[in-house]
């Protein structure tokens, strides 16, 4: 059975006098402002045709979504989420989970919360700033617009280490295909293993070269392993259905590595042995995180994730966020977070600030024929001071504003774990950011209750 909420609140231990308490007794109580809240969440969690009334009791929608909101708040690991419920009071306490109840293990939470969609997170911000609107804390009609990355979870994508990782792979399902279904293959890994590292220490070009074409002899043969056995797998026959199903997923594992290693291999090839400069879009920078986009930053950092433009307001709610695929110019963003702002207030706000990447004539017309008043870039780019803002103390001080997100951008990284995401996939690095901007937003509007 899947509840929305508890049919009866749980009895939980009295609440304690100390400040990070009353913190969450506050966000627990905005929370209960509003029972529709936890609709979406609801939803993911009932979603593919499973009946609600049906099976046994799991965690209900405010437990999963209280749950996830201390996760990224404390920046918990799924199992350091587990015990910090089970140890702490006012944990369960503000999770709704009360003293007789058996604590939800690590693998309840991590399921549980995958099943929450990045859409769910997003209404329920949306849900907390018409709160915000309601008590006065943001009103929206000042708006800074900046844009930053968040890197996924892998390691720096070498040519050499990407070869290596598809070799372990491939050879680590095959291994289990050979215990199991007596697939014959040679195991690479270890003098693959040897390739990379001399790789990353090799001194010259012409050794480093030496080194890339076995490294790329290895793993050629092991992709030749993975098909032959992908294809015997499937082929398998079993009076025992359930080995069968095995043998059945092991070759799917195998198929959805191989065109990744094909993939490194070519652009490894192209890259160091015939010398060509492979395009950003073409390259394959991780064969677990496939979705990474390769960002270069003001043309000094490369980072390995994807671009999030970010809307922030006066109080220091984060108002809107999206995700970005491949690196789309600032330029292009400017419009659309204020169309945005537009939908989630029903009115366009009455002063923007960008950072300079977002500056152009266009752009300035376009944001002012929306209804914005006033509408400043970080740097002039060749736009007038009057036409940007009705002073040029409105523009200064619109200009210092602007400077603010970069510290709500900070705090978010610092204390939501907004760096890096450690979920995989795009659905769930979506989810992953936006669960982080509520825990945030959430805080921020409890301390300023209570201020």
């Amino acid at each position: 059975m899947r509840r929305k909420i508890a049919a009866q609140l749980p009895i939980v231990h009295p609440e304690i006098d100390h400040e990070h308490a009353e913190e969450l007794q506050t966000m627990s109580a905005i929370l209960d402002r509003d029972p529709t809240i936890y609709d979406p969440v609801h939803a993911d969690l009932i979603s593919g045709g499973i009946d609600p009334g049906k099976g046994r009791e799991g965690m209900t929608a405010e437990q999963v979504t209280r749950v996830g909101i201390l996760k990224q708040m404390n920046g918990f690991s799924y199992n350091e989420l587990a015990f910090h419920i089970a140890d702490s009071r006012t944990y369960r306490a503000f999770c709704r989970i009360g003293i007789a109840d058996d604590p939800p293990k690590r693998g309840t939470l991590q399921r549980n919360l995958k099943l929450v969609s990045a859409e769910a997170w997003e209404t329920i911000n949306r849900q907390l700033l018409k709160q915000a609107v309601s008590d006065g804390i943001e009103k929206g009609r000042m708006v800074r617009v900046d844009c930053t990355v968040t890197a996924s979870n892998i390691h720096h994508p070498d040519d050499s280490s990407l070869l290596w990782d598809c070799v372990r792979v491939l050879a680590r399902v095959m291994a289990r295909a050979r215990d199991d279904f007596g697939i014959v293959f040679t195991d690479h890994r270890r003098r693959a293993k040897r390739r990379n590292l001399n790789i990353q220490n090799a001194k010259t070009k012409k050794k480093r070269t030496k080194l890339y074409r076995d490294l790329l002899k290895v793993t050629h043969r092991t992709v030749g392993y993975a098909e032959r056995a992908a294809a015997a797998l499937e082929a398998h026959e079993d009076a025992d259905l359930m080995a069968v199903v095995k043998a059945k997923g092991l070759a799917m594992e195998l198929r959805e590595y191989l065109p990744l290693a094909l993939q490194v291999i070519d652009q490894t090839e192209r890259r160091v042995l015939r010398g060509e400069k492979v395009p950003s879009s073409e390259k394959l920078v991780s064969i677990f995180e496939t979705h990474t986009d390769i960002i270069v930053k003001d043309r000094r950092d490369t980072l390995f994730g994807h671009k999030l433009c970010l809307a922030g307001g006066k109080s220091g709610l984060i108002t809107d966020c999206v995700i970005e695929r491949g690196n789309p110019a600032d330029a292009k963003l400017a419009k659309k977070m204020i169309k945005r702002q537009m939908d989630i207030y029903g009115r366009a706000p009455r002063q923007t600030a960008y950072d300079g990447g977002f500056a152009s004539k266009v752009n300035l017309g376009d944001i002012k024929a929306l209804g914005v008043k006033d509408v400043v870039f970080h740097k002039k780019c060749g736009l007038e001071i009057s036409d940007m803002a009705k002073s040029t103390w409105v523009y200064k001080k619109l200009r210092n504003f602007r400077a603010g997100i970069e510290g709500l951008i900070s705090f978010l990284k610092r204390c939501f774990g907004l760096d890096r995401c450690a979920w995989r996939g795009f659905a769930s690095f979506k989810a992953y950011t936006w669960a982080s901007i509520v825990s945030s937003n959430l805080l921020l509007m409890a301390r300023q209750t209570l201020a």
